[in-house]
């Protein structure tokens, strides 16, 4: 059997029926196996960036490992950001690069290259994945692909790259003589408590806190354990707040859920989670994108036990008020079940209940927000969304609009990119989904002017294959997030950020006519248009719908530099934050 082929087979026997990738020299063989097969295609993506980032839609909607494929040198290269993205993030993905024949490669050679577009990808990405190798040989392809396989999908999920030369790519093989990986990769069968903390010491925590809160992050997601923290949640009346990724581990419609904590977070979940007794932190790094930079007053006035599956995170964090334990989120979770929780008290609820009311985005809009379309359209997107609605939300202020605004109700999906964070991730990730989902499920990948920009090759693949993706277009004509931090740091400066400082956009009529999607642009008066709006939301053909939000657009709040998590901008009177603080108001 050619080795091409025994690749095709392993991938098929694991339920990847999609992979991504662009043509090329030093992967042809692949494609072509690829073309033979009718139980899974190789989708041409126009870009390799967009096949990258594509697989991370697919792996996290399918179930099974995302796979891209790219040729050697620039073919390689172009796929780093997406590798990047799916490392940071822990999406398991397997890319595999082409590379010049064995023969041609320049191996230990003093040289920068031998053979006509050769690379060292491995070297290249190696500090990006769980694991990378160059199949020198064909009698291991078997071995390196189970291998890959399994650390993609052990522990901390994460992409894994293997580059495979040409001729050992069309090298035959007998695929019984091939020898294995044994796996002996551990899976977690028990939760590992470290330091002095013990599960008699989360008992005592448990037993003896009076605000608690669950703070659920992309591990919840990762793990499978949605169901295990509604239910956990629901039994005890505790309370949620989620982090930006692990936003839709809890259904927002519910009355514990408080909202997403951050540097962009809803007020109402930074005043509540600056106020808790016990925070139990599940699948979340609280990175300082959660906790803020003043690092001691997060949670100042309490504890937190956290559970990751990563024990380098564990021993590798800064935060002070810490109890750690290591394993899976379902485990950890079976574990809190079985503790002596008395139900969150109803004072402790009545208060969330009032910063909710008062300090919910709705308050913080009108409070606050001078220009609110941008948030108008996020009130348009939860109206009209589908009860198993996909968001693939790009980079930006649209990210944060959307994250702030937006509620995932149970059975909703909610993809962004975090620890990365590419401008262009929205709409190929979208594709990813479509096809993960056999386009069975509707798809609003919410974008600015300028990932849209970044990623417009990508919007050939929607009407191509008629995915089920809507493009909700947040036009500022400008790269709003910066010229935020812009006015905030430096006097209003602008550099290339607005057309008058060296950014400008292209007309996206045209853009989508050329790639033949429909267009409909909202201006001011169609906002509340409810028969147009009814007419171009409920149509089920792909579209971009650009909505002209104006070129002054701010995401509020926000939190600064240094300040304490629930003293965000724009900043309440000293008098009214300190009313709410139910502890030491240092």
């Amino acid at each position: 059997m050619k080795v091409s082929d025994y690749i095709v087979n392993f991938l098929s026997e694991r339920g990847v029926h999609a992979v991504f990738g662009y043509s090329g020299g030093a992967i042809t063989h692949l494609m072509d196996s690829l073309s033979r097969r009718s139980d899974i295609h190789f989708i041409q993506t126009y870009h390799e960036q967009s096949a990258a980032i594509a697989v991370e839609g697919y792996s996290i909607f399918s179930g099974t490992v995302g796979v891209a494929l790219a040729t050697s040198g620039p073919g390689a290269t172009n796929m780093i950001t997406g590798i990047a993205d799916a490392y940071f993030d822990s999406i398991p993905a397997l890319y595999i690069t082409g590379q010049v024949n064995t023969y041609e490669y320049k191996g230990s050679k003093p040289i920068r290259q031998q053979g006509f577009q050769e690379t060292d990808i491995v070297s290249i990405v190696k500090p990006i994945t769980k694991y990378a190798v160059q199949v020198f040989n064909p009698l291991k392809i078997r071995y390196e692909l189970e291998k890959a396989w399994a650390i993609a999908t052990n522990g901390r999920y994460g992409p894994v790259l293997l580059d495979i030369p040409m001729d050992v790519q069309r090298a035959e093989v007998d695929e019984n003589s091939l020898t294995g990986f044994d796996d002996k990769l551990s899976a977690f069968n028990s939760i590992k408590y470290i330091g002095n903390f013990s599960r008699g010491t989360l008992a005592s925590l448990i037993k003896n806190c009076k605000r608690p809160l669950l703070l659920l992050g992309n591990g919840i997601k990762l793990s499978g354990a949605q169901e295990k923290a509604i239910e956990l949640s629901r039994l005890y009346k505790l309370p949620v707040v989620t982090s930006l990724l692990g936003k839709g581990a809890f259904p927002e419609d519910d009355r514990l859920s408080i909202g997403m904590i951050g540097s962009y977070g809803n007020r109402c979940a930074n005043i509540a989670i600056a106020n808790a007794d016990l925070v139990i932190a599940i699948g979340s790094r609280l990175d300082t994108r959660q906790t803020g930079t003043n690092l001691a007053s997060f949670v100042r006035g309490g504890n937190i036990v956290r559970l990751d599956i990563d024990e380098a995170e564990i021993v590798n964090h800064r935060l002070g008020n810490v109890y750690a334990a290591v394993g899976d989120a379902k485990l950890f979770i079976d574990e809190l079940i079985t503790m002596p929780w008395n139900a969150s008290d109803n004072e402790w609820l009545f208060y969330l209940d009032r910063l909710k009311s008062q300090y919910g985005q709705n308050a913080e809009i009108a409070r606050n927000v001078e220009n609110k379309k941008p948030y108008l359209v996020m009130d348009i997107l939860n109206r009209y969304a589908s009860d198993n609605q996909i968001y693939c939300v790009d980079i930006g202020q649209n990210q944060m609009f959307a994250a702030q605004k937006i509620l995932i109700r149970n059975n909703q999906s909610w993809k962004t990119s975090g620890g990365l964070a590419p401008m262009g991730f929205a709409v190929p990730s979208a594709i990813g989904a479509a096809f993960a989902t056999n386009k069975s499920r509707p798809i609003f990948a919410i974008v600015g002017d300028g990932g849209l920009h970044i990623s417009c090759q990508s919007l050939l693949l929607i009407a191509q294959y008629k995915l089920p993706i809507k493009i909700i277009l947040i036009n500022n004509k400008s790269l709003g997030m910066i010229t935020q931090f812009q006015d905030l740091y430096f006097d209003s400066r602008k550099e290339g950020t607005t057309k008058d400082s060296g950014y400008i956009i292209p007309d996206f009529y045209f853009l989508g006519k050329s790639y033949g999607l429909q267009y409909f642009r909202i201006a001011d008066n169609d906002y509340e248009n409810e028969e147009r709006l009814k007419n171009i939301f409920n149509a089920k053909e792909a579209a971009i719908i650009e909505f002209d939000v104006g070129e002054n657009t701010v995401v509020y709040p926000k939190l600064e530099v240094n300040m304490p998590v629930e003293d965000l901008n724009p900043k309440l009177p000293v008098e009214e934050l300190q009313q709410l603080m139910l502890i030491d108001k240092r």
